[in-house]
Order: C-alpha cells, then sequence, then structure tokens
C-alpha cells in the first residue's frame, strides 16, 4: 500500500440536526487520515498518520461474516452502515450477527461458529469480552480463516488485523474536555461517570483514560456507574445517581447515557443546571451538540473504522498488502465546530434501517 501523509476530507454539507440521506453514499468516504500503530496491536506503540484508500473491488464477491454485540443503539447501527455500505461497494457477500446484547458472550461465539461452518472466509468481530473469545479465534484463524479485531479490541494474539482506535483516547478526550473548563483552583464540579458495560476492553480502557485526564483539575469524580448500553438500563443508572447526588454538575458517558440523561433532566426540570458529555458519537449526540443540549462528544469516526475493517479482510483475501493496525484520528465536536463535522463518518443516515444480509 503507498501510505501518504493526508488529512481526512470533510465532505457533508449537513441540514442542523439532520443527517444525510441514503445519496450521500455516492461520496467517496476515502481518502482518510488513520494512525497506524507499529509494532501492531499495542496500543502503547509508536503510530503514524497516514493516509488510508481502500483496495479495488476484488475479482471475486468474498464471504465475510460479522459478529457485533447487538444492534439495539445508534453506535452499532453505524457500524452495520458502514460495515454493509462497504460489502456492497466492493461487491461481497455478508452476513452480519447481533448477540442481543453484552451480557451473551455464548451466543457470540456459537454464531461465530455457525457462520465459519456456513462458508464465511473471514470474520470481523466487535468483541462482547476481552478475552472470552480468545479460543475461539484461535480456532478460526488456525483453519486459515483470517480474523478482524474491530471496535472494541480483543487481547488475542491469532488476529490478522485490527481497525480499532483507543477507547482510552475516547475516554481521556472526554474528560479533558472537562478538566479544560475547570483547571485546579477554579472550584469543585461534581461528576457522574458511565463508562458502559464492565469487563469489556473499551469501557475499560475508556475508564481509565477519563480518569486520567481529570486529575490535577478541579473535576471531582463522586459516582461511576457500570453497565449495559441498552437505554433502559442506562435510563436506571442515571436516575439513581441523580438520587445519589443531586448537586451534580456533569453527568458524562456512553450516548445512551446521554440520550437517557436529556429525558431524565427535563423530567426533573434540570435541562441546562447538569451539563452532558457524551464520550463517543451517535446521531442523537449529534444533534444533541447542534441543538445545544449536549457540550461535547469525541469521536471515533464508528462509519469509517467499520469499512476499513472490511477493506482489510478483502486486502488479506486478496494477498494484498494491509496496514495491520490502523484506527482514523480521532475529533472532538462541540458548537464551535459541529456545522463543518462531516456526520456520516461516524452515524448512519436518519433513513437506515438495520441490515443484516448483503448479496
Amino acid at each position: 500500500m503507498n501510505n501518504r501523509v493526508g488529512t481526512l476530507l470533510l465532505s457533508s454539507v449537513l441540514v442542523a440536526g439532520s443527517i444525510g440521506s441514503a445519496l450521500s453514499q455516492d461520496k467517496p468516504w476515502y481518502p482518510v487520515a488513520v494512525e497506524s500503530w507499529e509494532p501492531a496491536f499495542d496500543m502503547a506503540s509508536p503510530r503514524k498518520t497516514i493516509e488510508y484508500i481502500p483496495a479495488a473491488k476484488p475479482s471475486k464477491p468474498y464471504n465475510i461474516c460479522v459478529s457485533v454485540p447487538h444492534i439495539k443503539d445508534a453506535y452499532w447501527m453505524s457500524v452495520d452502515y458502514g460495515v454493509t455500505e462497504e460489502a456492497k461497494r466492493q461487491g461481497l457477500t455478508m452476513t452480519v450477527l447481533e448477540a442481543g446484547g453484552y451480557t451473551n458472550l455464548a451466543k457470540q461465539i456459537s454464531q461465530i461458529e455457525d457462520c465459519v461452518a456456513s462458508g464465511a472466509e473471514a470474520v470481523i468481530i466487535g468483541a462482547i469480552s476481552e478475552d472470552g473469545l480468545n479460543n475461539m479465534i484461535k480456532e478460526v484463524s488456525s483453519q486459515g480463516i483470517p480474523v478482524i479485531d474491530f471496535m472494541n479490541g480483543v487481547t488475542s494474539k491469532d488476529i490478522a488485523a485490527k481497525s480499532l482506535v483507543s477507547f482510552g483516547e475516547m475516554g481521556a478526550g472526554a474528560g479533558r474536555y472537562i478538566a479544560g473548563k475547570h483547571p485546579q483552583g477554579t472550584g469543585k464540579v461534581k461528576v457522574a461517570w458511565f463508562p458502559g458495560p464492565a469487563g469489556s476492553g473499551w469501557v475499560e480502557a475508556g475508564n481509565k483514560g477519563f480518569d486520567a485526564a481529570i486529575k490535577g483539575s478541579d473535576v471531582d469524580l463522586v459516582d461511576t456507574r457500570y453497565g449495559d448500553t441498552g437505554k433502559e438500563v442506562q435510563l436506571k443508572l442515571v436516575e439513581d445517581a441523580l438520587e445519589a447526588n443531586p448537586d451534580l454538575t456533569y453527568i458524562v458517558g456512553t450516548a445512551p447515557t446521554i440520550e437517557a440523561a436529556i429525558q431524565v433532566l427535563k423530567q426533573r426540570a434540570l435541562t441546562g443546571k447538569i451539563k452532558l458529555v457524551s464520550y463517543y458519537m451517535t446521531p442523537a449526540i449529534y444533534q444533541g451538540i447542534v441543538k445545544g443540549d449536549i457540550m461535547a462528544a469525541p469521536t471515533d469516526l464508528a462509519v469509517i473504522q467499520a469499512r476499513i475493517a472490511v477493506d482489510q479482510a478483502v486486502r488479506i483475501l486478496s494477498k494484498q498488502d494491509f496496514i495491520k493496525h490502523a484506527g482514523p484520528k480521532l475529533q472532538l465536536v462541540d458548537s464551535a465546530n459541529v456545522k463543518e463535522f462531516d456526520a456520516l463518518s461516524s452515524v448512519a443516515p436518519d433513513d437506515f434501517k438495520p441490515v443484516f444480509k448483503v448479496n
């Protein structure tokens, strides 16, 4: 692959609060600035910025299996959009499997095993558990089937490639944003933090990044609550945190947390009194920033991350050069830059419905 330093193209002109229509799919998503880690698979490795351009359409319709924890929130809907649109663009056959939630590790493993038995030539995994799929990954890769780790992260050394950013840096991005507004000596502010489901690699990384970023500031982390990213779970967690800490200044956490918090704060006449920051992007988070209901959110450009994972699979199957560990450069979106931000790099269009098969 010819690697050239580049910058992320901002391509879509968006109506405030809306996400572009399916017609925007005609615009190429590349070239895009990504970071490449070397040695691969270690977030502590040195990295360089390169310009990513996907492979040409392959000569055969490779059969690819994609497994994700669920598609019950807009983040994973955006991932589904990214993988299936890239499969269509490259003329692939694709099956997307969703396990129903972060408690369903055994189901995710069995779904992947069934998909491989049905003829998948490559597997792309958004893992429920950081290390719970390692034995299955080893077995699949031993059959000559490449496994690409994307979005969440696994500890397995048997993967072929990663399309993955540092969720530690995502958490740190949210933490730095708040800490920058409340440096030491300016007066303590109380924060409740909702990192997501305990035990998931991305959650543990995000938690460490956020905690480190607020140290030395006047941000006082008074409550941390873990839970599945289903909105009902997060709604209950937010309500419980408010009962325990009625004098909060900020609620920070997953996108479903912040979406639930908007609802709870309105019900309690607390809108504007407690500030909201997400540590990743969804359509509702984007729209909330546009409207002023949410202060800010870093974004891992989930749609592009998903597209890159598909391209990595194609390159491996067609024996082309590929980047073993790539992730889009992170961006922080707030009121100052939201109008210029290309939402389709991170979220699905408003009219997108889940796609589970591409033929």
